[in-house]
């Protein structure tokens, strides 16, 4: 498909977001895209409780693609999703968790999905907004299709998770993705904790430690980052 097709779809796109009417055809097109079973409760739940961001693409009123966050505080996130947000963070911090995100095959390729995503990503980012810090989502290991587009919209992966899916009752690895918004940052690493004693080490002025000191502490630390850099 060309990139004139591709401008001429998304020129007729409109967008709206699921209703409970919805059911059916969202239940269709996620059995089709997914190999996670939902329950029934979730397709009423993402169609009419105000909590998900639901939001459809339609060309010629067809549903074409769909995109579910829930947006929640960072203190209601599961065990493998807490430490997404730096510590001094709130619990009260807001993080948007994408649960799907899908296109029908026949207008894959024409942009559909990006459009789905920066809808979102203009929603969270509105100024009222500004307290939710990330967007993340779990995806397959094996999924490299909607890893490469994720990493492509600047998504970074944040951790591992072994056999975090069940699929057709065989254990299945995933990652977890982020991206910060809003001013949110990831966690420090061991790598940041030595960049900042270096920083703090480099403003010291003579006047407060000896001159030997500060050369053999400032020769230590770079002895330090340069081993760290090459691990």
């Amino acid at each position: 498909m060309n990139q004139p097709m591709s401008f001429g779809v998304q020129r007729e796109v409109q967008f709206r977001f699921l209703c409970p009417n919805d059911i059916d055809e969202v239940k269709r097109l996620c059995t089709e895209w997914f190999p996670i079973e939902y329950p029934d409760t979730w397709y009423q739940e993402i169609t009419s409780n105000p909590k998900f961001y639901s939001l459809a693409a339609t060309y010629h009123s067809r549903i074409i693609g769909i995109i579910v966050v829930e947006v929640k505080q960072l203190a209601n996130t599961n065990k493998e999703d807490a430490d997404i947000l730096a510590s001094y963070n709130s619990s009260t911090c807001q993080v948007a968790y994408i649960l799907s995100l899908g296109v029908v095959v026949d207008y894959r390729k024409h942009g559909i999905a990006s459009l789905l995503l920066d809808s979102l990503i203009s929603y969270l980012t509105a100024k009222d907004r500004y307290n939710c810090k990330a967007i993340y989502l779990h995806v397959l290991a094996t999924n490299c299709v909607a890893i490469k587009f994720y990493e492509r919209r600047r998504f970074k992966v944040h951790s591992f998770l072994p056999y975090y899916y069940s699929i057709q009752g065989k254990p299945r690895d995933g990652y977890l993705y982020v991206l910060y918004i809003n001013g949110g940052k990831p966690p420090w690493s061991t790598f940041d904790y030595i960049m900042n004693m270096g920083e703090i080490l480099m403003k010291l002025q003579p006047c407060a430690l000896p001159r030997q000191i500060i050369r053999s502490v400032r020769g230590w630390f770079c002895r330090l980052l340069a081993g760290a850099t090459s691990d």
